[in-house]
């Protein structure tokens, strides 16, 4: 009769970082879902701008002011960003708690000067193909700068009033790793909105 060797896991940690994490996986498919449609749509953009005779249709090229500060203030976040994710990866509960406020404001500030980014555009959402394809780009940035901004915020309540299991500090990390998601799809997008044109 033959002896059944039995697996015994009860060692093994309950969570892990990076791509030990299922979370991790999931962040990293979800990163390349929207990737790709980002790139849809600036494929798209290109598109449009091919076939018309003038571009932008109608308009002066969109104000660099807001769009601008935004760059630079995302390209700036990525610093603190991958603070918060370090700390969370050592568990410094105090430091990945003080980081995810900073980081909730980082996330907010951006859309607020979203807001004023718009009413630079010199052309409605329903003006013409134009105007539909920079207010979608610009649309579908936005809801992924308030979604990182809404989940930072949930994290930092629930670091704060727990419960305090590992792997919240997990999900600080794959926040982490998203926000430079963010930063890094918002790059092409500047160029071709406000630079292209004026090339």
């Amino acid at each position: 009769m033959k002896t059944r060797t039995v697996l015994d896991v009860s060692d093994l940690p309950l969570h892990g970082h990076g791509t030990v994490s299922v979370t991790w996986w999931g962040t990293l498919g979800f990163m390349l879902i929207e990737g790709s449609g980002f790139a849809l749509v600036i494929a798209i953009y290109l598109y449009l701008w091919s076939l018309a005779s003038e571009w932008p249709l109608g308009a002066p090229p969109p104000g660099l002011r807001w769009s601008s500060w935004i760059t630079v203030w995302l390209v700036a976040s990525v610093v603190p960003n991958v603070l918060v994710a370090k700390w969370a990866k050592r568990y410094e509960l105090w430091k990945v708690r003080l980081g995810l406020v900073l980081m909730t404001f980082v996330g907010i500030v951006p859309v607020v000067l979203r807001w004023y980014e718009f009413k630079t555009l010199w052309v409605m959402w329903d003006s013409n193909a134009y105007g539909s394809i920079v207010w979608l780009l610009l649309g579908l940035h936005t809801v992924h700068l308030i979604t990182d901004a809404y989940d930072t915020s949930v994290l930092a309540v629930l670091l704060h009033t727990g419960p305090l299991e590992g792997k919240r500090f997990v999900d600080v990390s794959e926040n982490a790793l998203y926000w430079v998601f963010v930063v890094l799809s918002w790059l092409p997008i500047y160029a071709v909105i406000y630079w292209a044109p004026r090339a």
